[in-house]
């Protein structure tokens, strides 16, 4: 009764938005990215991330603040128009030269199929739109919402007018999780997505990297897609974000392998291999030890029965022990019975078919959910250095990008009494990578933009790992 009566003299605690951006990853060094080339793209990092956080805390004419959803898909729309990035604008090209890009979204909740890969597109100026569009209409097209909004009429008349409109019969995109090429840019016009033709998407820069590593190749100087000199984009953009209701969204956009095969497709819009987003309820917290830390001992899974210790005892104890005994009293308050909502959102960039064959995002979230570990541990596990990511090119590691990537995410805890009301909340903004470095940025505790691209970057700041 006294536990219950504290927790109703307190108001709720609620959970704080976050956001985290990336913008690829691979063989990027301080000998291949000129102190100009670094600072275009710092700038742009910290501007799309200010951006999207003016947006995010931005009530819309609802008075609601923009869902996890709309936060990370405006974010990858600006690194899709920047031509700094690998999506949209500016995306790589195929050995044929041509640009196919793929996108996907995914969120912990909120909607029916939760998750949505596009790929193959030509003509579609922002993927990211077309992977959101389907997830929003997922309800619709299982059938289990006929309230959700159709696309106006005219934009029906518009399709039926299109030169090509009796190649593919697509109705709506059905209870499809990926879709592919025509297909899914006949539902772009559909949805009235805006369309480009391809020469949209070309830039030089793109161009020139295109043709030096063909040249490359035939020369016998290594592989088309990859270089030990320069970064050739293998990587992706991305964005990761969670709303003041806890839910969390990651949303992803590439183009893909710089000269990859024409029709090969990535980890990108691939559900578990280059993003995952979930949610899960569990008796206690695991995340919390009775020593307050971070690990697997939980108020639930706690042994009994055992001889609880005064604070005052324990501290007495640690005070004697060696070091690197340490105690940190857990937080008052929490009560035996509580639950514990984790919800965890992950994007990531890199060498698509390394992630692709070890399921690296998916893996991340088993690890933090099945083993109970944080999940920036859980992360760096599998895309950090010598993790699970970099074994799996085994001796083929540093030779031809195999294995090479990175991730972002954020993790959400919200701890609920036993009558179900928060008492408390959590967040971790995460990121980790393996290789040279990873374009990242991401709003800090106190509000302020950060910028990596290295571990210690050239203007001698050193980014946290884990915030």
């Amino acid at each position: 009764m006294e536990y219950k009566q504290q927790q109703q003299c307190k108001p709720p605690p609620t959970v704080k938005p976050r956001l985290i951006i990336h913008g690829g990853a691979g063989n990027i060094t301080p000998a291949n990215l000129t102190p100009e080339v670094y600072q275009a793209y710092r700038t742009s990092l910290l501007t799309i991330v200010s951006k999207t956080d003016t947006y995010m805390h931005t009530p819309r004419q609802s008075s609601s603040i923009p869902t996890a959803l709309e936060t990370a898909t405006f974010a990858v729309v600006l690194l899709e128009d920047n031509p700094l990035f690998n999506s949209g604008r500016g995306a790589v090209f195929t050995r044929d030269g041509i640009n196919e890009l793929e996108a996907s979204v995914m969120v912990s909740r909120g909607f029916a199929k939760r998750g949505v890969g596009v790929m193959g597109l030509r003509h579609v100026r922002n993927p990211i739109l077309l992977a959101r569009k389907i997830l929003e209409h997922g309800d619709e097209d299982l059938g289990g919402n006929p309230n959700v909004e159709k696309p106006p009429p005219q934009q029906e008349t518009q399709l039926e007018n299109e030169t090509n409109k009796a190649a593919v019969d697509v109705p709506s995109a059905q209870g499809h999780t990926l879709l592919h090429g025509e297909t899914a840019e006949t539902l772009a016009r559909k949805y009235g997505l805006a369309m480009v033709d391809p020469s949209y998407f070309f830039t030089q820069k793109r161009w020139d990297e295109h043709v030096r590593g063909l040249k490359r190749e035939k020369e016998g100087l290594g592989v088309g897609t990859w270089s030990s000199e320069e970064y050739l984009p293998q990587g992706t953009c991305g964005a990761v974000a969670l709303d003041a209701d806890g839910a969390v969204c990651c949303a992803t956009s590439t183009g893909g392998l710089t000269n990859k095969l024409t029709g090969r497709i990535g980890d990108t819009p691939m559900v578990g291999a280059g993003f995952w987003a979930e949610e899960w309820t569990e008796l206690g917290d695991p995340t919390r030890t009775e020593t307050g830390s971070r690990g697997r001992t939980s108020w639930a899974a706690r042994p009994g029965p055992a001889v609880l210790l005064s604070d005052a005892l324990k501290g007495l104890m640690a005070d004697c022990l060696p070091t690197p005994f340490t105690y940190t009293p857990v937080q008052t308050g929490l009560h035996p019975d509580v639950t514990t909502t984790r919800s965890i959102a992950v994007s990531g960039t890199g060498n698509g078919d390394s992630f692709l064959r070890t399921a690296a995002v998916r893996t991340v979230g088993s690890i933090a959910r099945f083993a109970a570990l944080p999940s920036a541990q859980a992360l760096s596990q599998v895309t950090g250095p010598s993790g699970e990511l970099q074994r799996s090119a085994g001796d083929r590691w540093g030779r031809t990008g195999e294995g090479e990537g990175g991730m972002i995410g954020i993790e959400s805890v919200v701890v609920r009494d036993p009558d179900g009301r928060v008492v408390e909340t959590r967040s971790d903004i995460l990121q980790d990578y393996n290789c040279g470095g990873m374009f990242r940025a991401w709003i800090n505790d106190e509000g302020v933009a950060s910028a990596r691209i290295w571990r210690q970057d050239a203007v001698g700041e050193v980014g946290p790992e884990k915030l």
